[in-house]
């Protein structure tokens, strides 16, 4: 049977129900405080006026004058009709030292005896407030002795309040809190709801499991890339960095975790605060890290248009020239495949016309000196160069040399086993080409258009030696044959001896020139070279 997945709430029904569950909370818990206060309140409030009425009554000079025997009996009736109708109380009794009734709301129980059993301490002389059930029911009663001038005690005063008219306040009470509460409870949802809303769309949409799914990705895409990363929040403090980052600053001799830090006081000539100031992006700069050449790229990061920080994306630059001279070694050989597929196409030309003009006793001659030739080339060159890379790239040139009328001489005692490691093999292709192509570019104009090459392998180092009976190399330009972009040849030349330069640089070897005004050049390169142990 198939799983099925477990309801997931949303981030926004979560926040939801938090805020509502916490508003409903405080406002319950306040709301049962509040109702027992104004509860308290209210039980208090009432007993004190009942107090109040039951003192006043007491030292009335008619009920005193009335218990002590010498006043109305109908004066009492009277004057307690009239304090309870001004003060809105149940009932106010007054009764003599036996008990007995002497007012009461009721005409009929004038005369009878209190009830209620909660009279007789008001009868030794004390004031206090009871609760009893009574003729008129349950109520809150009041108590207050009547003394005569002489300090005789001749009976007391009951001031009631039913129970149920405290309740009915305090009820009256709680209903407003409860609807407080319940607009407290709407207001929160509303809250909830407009505060969840807003959270949402500042993420994008994005629910907690996506969001923590993207940030892996990022770390994730951030670490494994080639690139260095670096990124900076709006007030120019660096906020993220990646490992290629941190191991290009180290070559750099910036050690240490610079995340926090103000990108100004760790990386010397940085143009983040620059992109930040303007929102101007900038691509392909290089910039110089203490000797550390990097190219860099810069922009700026927007939020709902307002600028909040800065990426850089940087590679050193040595590495991209690493990878241009890949790139020459692969063209080296598309150009040696042009060449010779340009030589086979010229030989097809002669094969064909020979053939149409039935002359096939040339023909037979002409195939068999272009096979002879062909033999006998491949088996000087690979007999002599074991290194297939390097024999292929010889035999290009070869063909490349007949095709532009130059005459490219190997040296016959040429010397050069299999290669142990093809990077090594692989950064010769690039400096025996471009030394050979600059060789034939210089004989071209010459009558005796020769180029020699001798490569020769002894004691774990190889040496090549180009040889071009060309105009010469003036001192002046000999100093700076080897500088990128400098070419006596025209703009947008300068790269082939620069290429050539790093290549060497790389692979741990040398270059000598020998050179005047009047007798070609010379390039004698020596590089370590674990060759396989052949010699020949």
């Amino acid at each position: 049977m198939a799983k099925h997945k477990r309801p997931v709430l949303t981030l926004q029904s979560k926040i939801i129900l938090l805020v509502c569950g916490i508003v409903a909370c405080a406002l319950l818990i306040t709301g049962l405080f509040v109702t027992r206060s104004i509860e308290n309140s209210v039980r208090s409030n009432l007993e004190g006026k009942a107090r109040d009425i039951s003192r006043t009554v007491a030292v009335s000079p008619l009920i005193i004058d009335g218990l002590a025997g010498g006043g109305d009996a109908q004066g009492i009736r009277d004057y307690t009709r009239a304090i309870r109708k001004a003060t809105n109380v149940e009932f106010v009794v007054v009764f003599d030292m036996n008990g007995i009734r002497k007012s009461h709301p009721n005409e009929d129980r004038v005369g009878q005896p209190l009830v209620g059993g909660d009279e007789m301490p008001a009868l030794r002389g004390e004031e206090y407030v009871s609760f009893a059930e009574g003729t008129l029911g349950h109520s809150l009663r009041a108590f207050s002795p009547v003394f005569t001038k002489d300090g005789r005690q001749v009976g007391a005063v009951v001031v009631g309040i039913l129970l149920d008219d405290v309740e009915t306040t305090v009820y009256k009470n709680q209903t407003i809190i409860y609807w407080a509460t319940a607009l407290g409870l709407i207001a929160g949802l509303a809250g909830a709801i407009a505060l969840a809303r807003s959270i949402k769309q500042t993420l994008f949409g994005l629910e907690p499991l996506a969001i923590a799914k993207l940030l892996e990705e990022r770390n994730s895409m951030l670490q494994s890339a080639r690139e260095g990363v670096l990124a900076v929040d709006d007030e120019g403090t660096i906020t993220l960095i990646n490992n290629e980052a941190v191991r290009i600053f180290g070559m750099a001799g910036l050690a240490g975790a610079p995340v926090g830090q103000p990108v100004e006081s760790c990386i010397p000539n940085t143009r983040l605060t620059e992109v930040l100031r303007t929102g101007q992006a900038e691509f392909d700069q290089e910039q110089e890290m203490n000797g550390v050449i990097i190219l860099t790229n810069r922009v700026p990061l927007a939020v709902n248009g307002q600028i909040v920080g800065a990426l850089a994306t940087f590679r050193d630059m040595t590495e991209i020239r690493q990878l241009a001279e890949e790139l020459t070694g692969v063209n080296s050989y598309l150009e040696a495949l042009r060449a010779r597929a340009h030589e086979f196409l010229n030989n097809l030309h002669v094969i064909r016309g020979l053939a149409r003009i039935k002359q096939y006793e040339k023909l037979d001659e002409y195939i068999a000196r272009i096979l002879h030739e062909s033999r006998e080339e491949v088996s000087f060159v690979g007999e002599r160069i074991r290194e297939p890379i390097l024999a292929g790239v010889v035999l290009s040139k070869l063909s490349r040399a007949r095709e532009s009328g130059v005459r490219l001489v190997i040296d016959e005692n040429s010397n050069l086993p299999p290669s142990g490691d093809q990077d090594i093999a692989h950064g010769l292709v690039t400096v025996l080409g471009n030394l050979l192509d600059n060789a034939f570019e210089a004989v071209k104009d010459m009558t005796d258009k020769r180029t020699d090459l001798s490569i020769q392998y002894a004691a774990g180092v190889v040496t090549l030696a180009v040889a071009d009976q060309g105009p010469g190399i003036d001192p002046a330009t000999r100093e700076r044959l080897f500088e990128k972009g400098y070419s006596t040849k025209g703009e947008g030349r300068g790269l082939g001896l620069f290429l050539v330069a790093k290549a060497l640089e790389k692979l741990g070897g040398r270059i000598e020139v020998e050179a005047n005004a009047a007798q070609g050049a010379v390039f004698r390169v020596a590089v370590p070279y674990p060759g396989g142990g052949e010699t020949g």
